[in-house]
């Protein structure tokens, strides 16, 4: 069998590559090699090894082990544990030392590991209110099934493979080996078969031998109400399906499309609102779009630039329950700068009453602005 590939060799990728570099090299290629579309015999391969490539490269903490131990990080004994201290290519001598003794018992209990199918991911758009409010909502994506033909045997009409000659179906085979404690039996997986004990004679026409087949699937996901850009759902059993086994999960990647108006911050809602100097100086009543509907908002006399006032319970829900969040919309004084012959008269006069002070203290600000305006 040939050496794993370097996973950042696999998406063409370097290894300082972000994270929407990795997404998008993964998506070029799951285009490219999609059995659906490559109809090239190493297709289905290549597109479990992007596919591969992309569920450790995508999540850091499985990015940052496998930057710093390899593939030996999800192997047995992984995270940088060194395997194989006596030189025997990963494969313990102990455990034939014990199958000697104890009948067979170590390797049984490898033999007798349930198969889990691989997870597969997906990407869901929402709007801005959809992620606020949470949604049901139909993903679609790829999985591999076992072929409907051979139900999976991957043998034409779904008859049951022979045992590998070599190994008498066990997958492996002995061989004695020196070492320090002297010779040793050991058992390694069966170079004719792979270590699966059983040989393909007659290879399925529908799947070509493989035994699985590429199915598009539509299910409807429940998003929960107040769930963030990039967040992950995982569908328990909807990933990989195997035959005799524990099929895998489906991992959904929330995205996220930006309100033309409003933004998020946590659980609260931002927004931006642009005010005259008349609404500003003496106060106004004025209309502000939320995620539940239009508002009005209390706009005080005196307020100043970037002045910040709260709506409280307008923001975004709390994943566990514990209620809203709040809007906030921050003031913005918009001045003037085309001004007709009536509007520059009123300014004028109202320079004329203000002068040169910032605020007066004989009479009331808003007084004189009120007279100079005539209101």
């Amino acid at each position: 069998m040939s050496a794993k590939r370097d996973y950042y060799e696999v998406l063409g990728v370097s290894r300082t590559a972000d994270d929407q570099e990795i997404r998008r090299a993964y998506r070029r290629l799951a285009r490219e090699y999609h059995p659906d579309v490559n109809k090239a015999e190493d297709a289905e391969e290549k597109f479990k090894e992007v596919n591969e490539a992309y569920e450790v490269l995508s999540d850091e903490e499985r990015r940052a082990a496998y930057d710093r131990f390899g593939h030996a990080a999800f192997q047995a004994g992984g995270m940088g544990t060194n395997t194989d201290p006596f030189g025997f290519g990963g494969q313990s001598p102990f455990g034939d030392i014990f199958e000697t003794f104890f009948g067979g018992f170590g390797r049984q209990s490898r033999q007798q590991s349930v198969r889990r199918g691989t997870d597969v991911r997906a990407t869901l758009d929402l709007t801005f209110e959809e992620a606020v409010f949470g949604v049901e909502k139909e993903v679609e994506f790829t999985r591999f099934e076992p072929c409907s033909e051979c139900r999976g045997t991957r043998m034409a009409g779904g008859a049951t493979p022979p045992r590998c000659p070599q190994c008498n179906g066990s997958g492996e085979v002995r061989r004695v080996q020196q070492t320090i404690l002297g010779q040793i039996m050991t058992s390694m997986p069966c170079d004719r078969c792979g270590g699966e004990g059983v040989e393909i004679t007659d290879p399925c026409p529908t799947c070509s031998g493989r035994g699985r087949m590429p199915k598009t699937v539509r299910i409807e996901v429940t998003v929960p109400a107040g769930v963030d850009e990039n967040s992950t759902l995982r569908i328990t059993g909807q990933g990989e399906q195997v035959v005799d086994g524990v099929p895998g999960n489906l991992l959904v990647t929330l995205r996220i499309a930006p309100h033309p108006k409003l933004q998020r911050s946590g659980r609260n809602i931002l927004y931006d609102l642009p005010i005259n100097v008349a609404q500003a100086t003496l106060g106004a009543e004025i209309e502000v779009p939320t995620v539940d509907g239009p508002v009005m908002l209390t706009i005080p006399p005196g307020t100043q630039p970037m002045q910040q006032f709260r709506l409280r319970g307008k923001g975004v829900p709390d994943m566990r329950g514990r209620g809203r969040g709040d809007q906030l919309v921050t003031v913005h004084v918009v001045i003037p700068t085309d001004l007709n012959q009536r509007q520059r008269e009123l300014f004028e006069q109202l320079a004329s009453e203000l002068g040169d002070a910032v605020m007066p203290k004989d009479r009331g600000f808003f007084s004189k602005v009120k007279d100079a305006l005539g209101v």
